[in-house]
């Protein structure tokens, strides 16, 4: 990948390749939309997998016939490993441990999957184990939202794979000898224990079927080759690249509207623009920040220094702090997104943050507005609102993430944590 360095391939000083890109997204959604692919290729694909969700139904209910309260709840907790909570507090850790390129990419590598699995759920838009007869344990609040996508693939798997994948592949890469080949091959077989219990897990709780997580697993393993072989040009780009914060800004504005509207509504626009988000703050936040230097290749502190104690405290002052940034920069932009596109003439509605934007007697959920809204705006149709909320919820969570990669830093530098 080129950072557009020496001024080569540049037009009105933003490098080529950038512009390309973005131009071929744009016209890959108005072609799209024109074309209507994603009511053509669900029409292909649907009746399918939902014929093999049917069929296998008995296999779902064979393997919930072990029925007990300690795998019930040893499948919850394990489930809860690749969920928002865990990494609301795991990726932050990676970040404030000295271990910046790792937390980088993982961060990152995170959204992609968010968006490509979440992405193709809504495309396919194929439904889950019919429930009853299959027994569905949604055991936590995440649970029940995560019951209420579609089925294929399954995100857990997926990211499961894509993870745990790319945190062997980069302790491999960085921090193992060669000759350490007993390590490795220990690293691999938990690797593939971890994927083989989610997946069985997935099914025992009844939230997927056997094609969903073989459909995840799949995918994962793609997605885990492709980033493996471009994760390090990436890091560069963002690190050192030109016009980066600018492009990333376009691209996070693209992909919002490049995303497939769902046969009915579910959560999944919601994480996508929530981890798109995160995606933006990170990027942005490590060109900000002139800490990124350290957080890159040399850590301010040697793995010695870095004691627990240090770690504890870098933990109990960032946490609150960042949580309490998403909580203004979604007040922030709850106050000045509407007016922006008032001043704009951009006429806009609002399915849940601001009650005054709200249509009255409307109980269509959130995420189907976002969706709706997003794919009429594309077809370049100025008549139809758009829904401020997608806005507010891909500022808070980059708020979040800047946070994480530069005010919180910054604190750590002048406390001398």
């Amino acid at each position: 990948m080129e950072s557009g360095g020496d001024g080569e391939g540049t037009f009105f000083g933003v490098p080529g390749w950038q512009g390309l890109s973005l131009c071929a997204i744009m016209g890959w959604i108005l072609l799209s939309s024109a074309l209507g692919l994603t009511q053509k290729i669900r029409s292909l694909v649907q009746p399918w997998v939902s014929r093999r969700v049917a069929s296998e139904t008995p296999l779902v209910l064979f393997i919930q016939s072990a029925d007990h309260v300690l795998l019930d709840t040893f499948f919850s907790v394990l489930s809860c490993i690749v969920s928002v909570p865990f990494y609301t507090g795991f990726l932050p850790l990676l970040f404030w441990s000295e271990h910046g390129k790792l937390a980088r990419q993982m961060t990152l590598l995170m959204a992609f999957c968010d968006y490509v699995g979440n992405a193709m759920k809504d495309l396919v838009s194929a439904p889950r184990p019919s429930s009853p007869p299959v027994r569905r344990i949604t055991a936590t609040k995440d649970e029940k939202e995560n019951a209420m996508e579609y089925g294929l693939p399954s995100s857990h798997a997926l990211n499961t794979v894509c993870l745990s994948g790319f945190l062997l592949h980069y302790m491999i890469a960085n921090g193992l000898q060669k000759d350490a080949s007993n390590v490795i091959y220990i690293g691999i077989s938990l690797v593939f224990l971890l994927v083989a219990l989610i997946g069985l897990g997935r099914i025992y709780l009844g939230m997927h079927s056997f094609i969903d997580v073989v459909g995840g697993i799949g995918l994962g393993i793609t997605i885990l080759s492709f980033w493996i072989n471009v994760y390090g040009y990436v890091d560069d780009f963002i690190i050192s690249g030109q016009n980066v914060t600018s492009f990333w800004a376009g691209l996070s504005l693209l992909l919002l509207f490049a995303y497939p509207t769902s046969e009915l509504p579910t959560p999944s626009f919601e994480y996508h623009t929530a981890f798109t988000g995160v995606a933006f703050g990170i990027v942005s936040g490590v060109q900000q920040s002139s800490l990124h230097l350290s957080y890159g290749g040399a850590p301010r502190m040697l793995p010695s220094e870095l004691t627990p104690s240090i770690l504890l405290g870098r933990l109990l002052l960032g946490l609150p702090i960042i949580l309490v940034v998403k909580f203004c920069s979604k007040a922030l932009a709850k106050w000045s997104l509407p007016i922006l596109c008032n001043a704009l003439g951009i006429p806009i509605r609002s399915s849940c943050y601001v009650p005054g934007l709200k249509a009255p007697g409307s109980n269509e959920k959130p995420e189907s507005r976002q969706l709706s809204s997003l794919h009429k705006i594309s077809a370049l149709s100025p008549q139809e609102p758009f829904d401020v909320d997608t806005g507010i919820r891909f500022l808070q969570y980059a708020g979040l993430a800047w946070s994480v990669v530069d005010l919180v830093p910054s604190l750590f530098a002048h406390l001398r944590l």
